[in-house]
């Protein structure tokens, strides 16, 4: 399936899908639920001098050379300036670099307006303001107290809607992911679940609001577009409303084993 194909809000399955990890959620805004601030600017980090050199793993989609990464450029604000839903399949692909780790974003979930499973539902707050910033900066956010969240803000200013970054594989730093994640591993289980992402690439919540589009610290590049993607309903979302608990607005690349689970819910479009 070709890249420029855009999303409909269809295709809902007939019965709620529940899985235990959760997206553009957070337990702590309803009572009810298991329990779980406008953040700072992080500095960013200084460049390193001498680019990576790309991992011999699996990788979902092959670099040109060891010097392809040297040619891709960072992505420009209007990258992201669309809506979540065309956004999420674009960001496939894509590279998110920090310093000496470079992952490529191999699955994503869409969160837009009137969504009852974003966190914008509830409006402008000091924690969720990042959130309705223009597309192109990050929203980083604690699950359970625990976990730490990437999102890719989309859209413009004011609509509060990102992208959840749920999976990635690794391109360069393997040795600096395997130490942040305390496994000694190269299986997909090093990458496969949002917060995995988080932890590999060292960030916190005050890397919220940060823009991915500037040179230093946590960038963006451009990447090749995958041929095929699979879709399916976000995970970890039961408190939605069941219009939104089966919308599929979750993507990943078809083919390549750095996805989270379920992977069963995981079709062709």
């Amino acid at each position: 399936m070709r890249m420029a194909q855009r999303f409909k809000r269809v295709g809902k399955s007939t019965k709620p899908i529940r899985t235990s990890e959760s997206g553009i959620n957070d337990p702590e805004y309803r009572a009810s639920q298991r329990l779980q601030s406008v953040s700072t600017v992080a500095k960013p980090k200084s460049r390193e001098t001498e680019s990576p050199k790309p991992l011999s793993l699996p990788i979902p989609i092959a670099i040109r050379s060891p010097h392809s990464l040297d040619e891709m450029k960072i992505l420009p604000p209007q990258f992201f300036q669309i809506d979540a839903l065309d956004l999420a399949p674009r960001l496939l692909g894509k590279f998110l670099k920090r310093n000496d780790v470079v992952l490529q974003i191999t699955e994503v979930e869409a969160y837009r307006p009137n969504d009852s499973a974003c966190h914008g539902r509830f409006g402008i707050t000091q924690r969720t303001a990042p959130v309705f910033g223009a597309g192109g900066h990050a929203y980083v956010y604690l699950c359970y107290g625990l976990h730490t969240m990437l999102n890719v803000v989309a859209d413009k200013e004011g609509v509060g809607a990102a992208v959840l970054i749920r999976s990635c594989a690794p391109i360069t730093g393997l040795s600096t992911i395997q130490q942040r994640r305390g496994q000694k591993t190269e299986k997909p289980l090093l990458l496969a679940g949002p917060g995995k992402v988080g932890q590999a690439l060292g960030i916190s919540k005050e890397w919220s609001n940060h823009p991915l589009y500037s040179p230093g610290g946590l960038e963006i590049l451009d990447g090749p577009n995958p041929e095929n993607i699979i879709v399916g309903p976000r995970v970890g979302i039961e408190y939605a409303l069941p219009e939104d608990v089966n919308a599929l607005w979750r993507f990943a690349i078809a083919g390549t084993p750095w996805i989270s689970a379920p992977k069963n819910t995981l079709r062709p479009p």
